[in-house]
């Protein structure tokens, strides 16, 4: 299993001068590769650019790209860019977000998530082989019929050939779908105890492409705290987790919230959710229990820790990309070191 770090995006604590440290920090001490993501401040690409110029080794992805956000066509051109600009050294994640960021920041429809992200990927790897772009898809019809649009290829190499391409993905048709057409996925909020549904998934979304998953990339995003101190690692998680899983999507669809549901946590699920969209985000940190934050976190003591990486490893996690939660920049290249020592 590979570490990795998640720089995020700017709040909460992170800012462009600590993602440069914690970078630097993670190529220094071996790490595999370093992501960033976008919600509706801070863009990946930029970022990504602005830590290619400053490092060397550390492969470089996004976790991920909108695909409301840009153009199948844009994202390929800022794939091949990034790639050449960092030595082949860039992954390109991609997620449909949610509808109230891709339609209420975007502009852009959700319906349809699956077809659309099937389209979109097919657009973009066509793109980065550098073949003419036409495309008949569900969502999708490039040229657009009836105008002077003709089918153009891109006129840069990126350096990889071909450019890995990972799905962010968390319910069973998502995972199919990386399955059948990614290189990879991202994952986020993933409990090792329900590994085997997620294997299954993509093994059904692999065989409908009548391929194996042999080099297929398993990346797990966990917000990660090594603390002698269990319940204040715990405390540390709560934050983000009430976010995502209170906050991040609408009353009637979060899909982090169902995610906890489908592991079991259904009160607290719905618990958390009201306080949170209730204005009370800090009872909704404070109303997740030991045994949740537990699930879908690496936190504790470094022996724990260890024992929660060996967890990951065995259910199948090639790349653990790891979220330091941290309250300074110094703190956050400290928990660097303290997990790539528990990582052996």
């Amino acid at each position: 299993m590979r570490l990795a770090l998640s720089v995020g995006y700017w709040g909460m604590g992170i800012d462009a001068e600590r993602q440069l440290a914690m970078a630097t920090e993670a190529e220094r001490l071996g790490f595999d590769s370093v992501w960033a993501a976008e919600a509706y401040g801070s863009d990946a690409a930029t970022v990504l650019a602005w830590l290619a110029a400053q490092t060397s080794t550390i492969g470089l992805g996004s976790a991920i790209f909108q695909i409301p956000g840009r153009s199948p066509a844009l994202t390929a051109m800022t794939a091949a860019t990034l790639d050449r600009l960092s030595g082949g050294r860039f992954r390109l994640g991609l997620g449909v977000s949610g509808p109230q960021v891709a339609e209420g920041w975007h502009g852009q429809p959700y319906a349809r998530p699956l077809e659309r992200t099937r389209d979109y990927v097919a657009v973009v790897r066509k793109a980065l082989a550098r073949e003419r772009v036409a495309h008949q898809g569900a969502t999708m019809e490039l040229p657009l019929p009836g105008g002077e649009g003709k089918a153009l290829k891109l006129t840069v190499n990126p350096v990889q050939r071909p450019l890995p391409i990972y799905l962010a993905a968390m319910g069973p048709k998502n995972l199919a779908l990386a399955g059948e057409i990614a290189d990879g996925c991202i994952g986020f909020l993933f409990d090792p105890a329900h590994a085997g549904d997620l294997r299954a998934a993509l093994q059904e979304g692999a065989a409908r492409a009548g391929r194996d998953l042999d080099g297929f990339d398993l990346a797990v995003t966990q917000q990660v705290r090594v603390d002698a101190d269990l319940d204040a690692a715990r405390d540390a998680m709560r934050p983000m987790l009430a976010l995502y899983v209170g906050g991040m999507g609408s009353r009637r669809r979060n899909f982090y919230n169902r995610v906890m549901r489908r592991y079991g946590f259904d009160d607290v699920a719905a618990t958390v959710q009201d306080l949170y969209l209730d204005g009370r985000a800090d009872r909704a940190a404070a109303a997740l229990p030991p045994e949740l934050i537990d699930a879908v976190t690496v936190c504790g003591p470094p022996g724990r820790v260890r024992e929660r990486l060996d967890e990951l490893r065995e259910a199948g996690v090639t790349t653990l990309i790891a979220g330091p939660m941290s309250y300074d920049t110094r703190d956050a290249l400290a928990q660097l070191d303290l997990l790539a020592k528990a990582a052996g």
